[in-house]
């Protein structure tokens, strides 16, 4: 008689082990996130021991830290190409490096590992890319699209992990490419290909294969409708580096942005522009982001913020409108929504501005998200510019951080944010006091005022 296959329930958010199914998970609380999962006997080590031979004969051995060294022991990096991902993975991928990059879907993901193919594969660098969506020919015609000609890419259409393991013991891969980590599946397991067991077994296997071999790999991941990656949260944790594709599959301007980076910042932004011919970088976000700003119009202002090591003036736009309704709407697109509720009643508080009645809009133009405080004296400005109908001019700056008694208090780097804004023509600026004390050298022609709160700062630009 044969005998039964065992099997356990286990929760796709938190990966509690349950051994009957219930409708809501006990551990995190979600409802119908318990799966069956079939237990079968573990392999030796682990999905690791399955890579290389079946008995590993080469141990490794602690060594001093002041013995290792980078360069003889593989830990470079290599640039891909692309100036504004580089200057978000901090200056390319590192060797033996697991990299997590998620997004939309459309967003240009896939379209961004044929560009790294284009101007990385050649014949002394070997990228192979395994596609489990796409077959070879759905992927050559892309390629063609974006006219990617590369000698040293190589093409597989492939979902069980060992034959790629086949495929990269045969060609010997400096990168491999895996679109998407969520259509992969290890064989020994009777789950299906997304389900938490197989994506963690999967991201290991991919791990063990990339630090075996020197080998950088970049894994595809598909995230859910709330924004997160599709699978266990392990499998963050398990690479190296995070990436997310960020902006409306509609609008033309894309940005990667870095949520983890063992190697390098998380605060480094990539800005793109999508076109027939794949992804463009932007050298100049600022002017981007700027362009078409209405001139001479009641609500709009212009703020700089800094991502990573780069200033970047963004406009800031507000609509305050009257409404019948009892309880008044507010909206924000591109900053956090509670400081945007929060900043209005600063305004009414301190400066007399009666919005119980009004709907407010707040939204930062070009498809930025703004997480910087510096911004919040942008979002007063407007806020009071649209409620007075009263424009600001727009070769003014505005920045600074708004406290809950009205003050304007200092922020970072103000310098360098001068220096941007006067390289785009602004002819002035009004900061927080105590930064302006500290300004040594301003640009030429540029007019600086000081504001210990937002009453001074209103009343020198309305």
């Amino acid at each position: 008689m044969t005998k039964a296959i065992k099997s356990r329930f286990v929760c796709s958010y938190c990966e509690h082990e349950q051994a009957k199914w219930l409708g809501r998970c006990p551990s995190c609380g979600q409802y119908n996130s318990l799966e069956e999962v079939a237990v079968k006997p573990k392999l030796p080590g682990g999905a690791g021991a399955a890579v290389g031979k079946d008995k590993r004969t080469n141990t490794s051995s602690a060594r001093l830290l002041n013995d290792i060294s980078v360069e003889t022991d593989g830990a470079i990096r290599s640039a891909t190409g692309i100036s504004e991902l580089d200057r978000v993975l901090g200056g390319g991928i590192v060797a033996g490096s697991m990299l997590l990059l998620g997004g939309d879907p459309g967003i240009g993901k896939s379209t961004l590992l044929l560009q790294i193919c284009k101007s990385m594969a050649n014949d002394d660098f070997k990228v192979l890319y395994v596609s489990g969506e796409e077959s070879t020919a759905q992927i050559k015609m892309r390629a063609e699209r974006l006219q990617v000609a590369a000698d040293g890419c190589y093409l597989l259409a492939e979902t069980d992990i060992f034959a790629i393991r086949d495929a990269v013991n045969e060609i010997k891969p400096a990168l491999l490419l895996i679109d998407s980590i969520q259509t992969m599946r290890f064989s020994e397991l009777t789950s299906l290909p997304g389900s938490v067991t197989q994506v963690r077994e999967c991201a290991a296997f991919f791990t063990y294969l990339a630090k075996e071999n020197a080998m950088s790999v970049v894994l595809v991941g598909h995230v859910t409708k709330e924004g997160s990656f599709a699978g266990p949260r392990v499998l963050e944790h398990m690479v190296d580096t995070v990436l997310y594709f960020e902006g409306d599959d509609k609008d033309a301007c894309r940005l990667i942005r870095a949520v983890k980076n063992r190697f390098g910042s998380t605060h480094e932004i990539g800005v793109f522009e999508m076109s027939e011919q794949g992804l463009h970088a932007i050298e100049d976000p600022s002017a981007y982001m700027l362009n078409g700003r209405p001139v001479g119009t009641a609500g709009s202002v212009v703020t700089c913020s800094i991502e990573g090591t780069r200033p970047l003036l963004t406009e800031v736009q507000a609509l305050v409108t009257y409404t019948n309704f009892g309880t008044p709407r507010r909206t924000s697109t591109g900053m956090d929504y509670n400081r945007m509720v929060m900043l209005m009643a600063v305004l009414e508080k301190r400066c007399g501005y009666k919005m119980q009645n009004f709907d407010a809009y707040v939204n930062i133009a070009g498809g930025l998200r703004v997480n910087e405080t510096a911004a919040d004296a942008g979002v007063i400005a407007a806020l009071a510019s649209c409620y007075k109908e009263k424009p600001i001019d727009h070769r003014i700056l505005v920045i600074g951080e708004v406290g809950l008694a009205g003050e304007l208090r200092a922020i970072s780097q103000t310098e360098r944010r001068i220096a941007e804004a006067a390289r785009h023509g602004f002819k002035g600026c009004i900061i927080p006091t105590a930064n302006k004390k500290k300004i040594k050298n301003p640009p030429e022609n540029f007019r600086i005022l000081g504001a210990e709160n937002i009453g001074e700062m209103l009343s020198a630009i309305l």
